[in-house]
């Protein structure tokens, strides 16, 4: 495992990460609690340090069951959370859907408080706001309360974690520019470049550091899923139109040539890993394959000008496809 420094921070991240939301939220099949435990901690044997959730993971046991996992070497590791979203007063919610967001200095210190406990710690090392609209970004006491927690020792660092789906591009070149954050998550991925694009050159722009989530377009670029590829009932895969499969599945084919001592999964990491300015990469690992072969990303080799040029390439040309609605 390699690992990167978090812009000006000390903090110090796996360019392999955890993302918590598939062993916490339902999404990807059946939660197991013990699995879940049992995976976060085989994660941390092969060299991941950093593990990322978010208070509403779960309705808050994407916390408590990192506390499980590593409440006994909690220095050892690196956790970001995510807050904003009030799911203490609006349980009730259909499928994705977005639940109400308050930034209210009463609201975000009770929502941090209650993830310090869920957490079973004093500190969080990036504290996330969750899915910020324009009206976050421009909100002075916003971000001067994100300075406090500093000061008060509540958290190491901080920034904003985009979405909820693609997008947000003007939310993330002016959060980059206009505020002293340290960190932007985004999704970005070989099929799916921009707005990440667009996002990079800001944080190059500013010494702002990037995390990668979906690296593998939903699981597109692990390059197993044909177009008899089905998903679980309780998958939220199973809700993609078609097209997307189908789409994806002729993409996929064109980037075999990345296979070249490493599998496309793992390249499709260092595609992302290719950009400095990204800290870490946040892939959906839900079983024991994905983390083995994940995990060993970092130490297969780096992708050559030529496959990056290629891939470019590619990409510009919507891979030889018709025009299709890119997101």
């Amino acid at each position: 495992m390699k690992y990167r420094n978090l812009g000006d921070t000390d903090v110090r991240v796996s360019e392999v990460g955890f993302g918590v939301w598939t062993v916490s939220t339902g999404w990807w099949g059946e939660v197991d609690e013990e699995r879940s435990v049992r995976l976060l901690r085989e994660a941390f044997e092969k060299g991941i340090n950093y593990f990322d959730t978010a208070d509403t993971y779960g309705s808050g046991f994407g916390e408590t069951v990192l506390r499980d996992a590593f409440g006994h070497m909690r220095d050892e590791i690196v956790i970001s959370t995510k807050v904003g979203y009030d799911f203490y007063n609006n349980t009730e919610r259909r499928g994705q859907q977005e639940r109400p967001q308050d930034w209210s200095e009463k609201f975000l210190r009770f929502a941090l408080e209650q993830s310090l406990k869920r957490l079973g710690t004093y500190y969080i090392d990036f504290l996330q706001l969750h899915n910020p609209k324009t009206d976050a970004i421009d909100n002075d006491a916003l971000f001067e309360l994100m300075e406090k927690f500093e000061e008060e020792g509540k958290i190491r660092a901080y920034g904003v974690a985009l979405g909820p789906k693609i997008g947000w591009l003007e939310e993330g070149i002016r959060a980059m520019r206009e505020r002293d954050i340290d960190v932007v998550q985004m999704i970005y991925n070989i099929l799916e470049q921009d707005p990440g694009r667009g996002l990079i050159e800001a944080a190059r722009q500013t010494n702002t550091s990037l995390i990668v989530r979906v690296p593998h377009s939903s699981g597109m670029l692990e390059g197993h899923y044909d177009e008899n590829t089905t998903f679980g009932e309780n998958d939220h895969r199973r809700h993609r139109p078609r097209e997307w499969l189908l789409e994806g599945v002729k993409k996929v084919e064109q980037l075999r040539f990345l296979e070249r001592e490493r599998t496309l999964g793992q390249a499709a990491l260092k595609f992302c890993l290719a950009s400095p300015e990204v800290a870490s990469t946040l892939p959906n690992i839900y079983n024991q394959e994905q983390l083995e072969e994940f995990a060993a990303a970092p130490d297969t080799p780096d992708l050559t000008e030529e496959e990056l040029s290629r891939i470019s390439e590619l990409y510009e040309n919507n891979f030889g496809l018709e025009p299709a609605a890119r997101r």
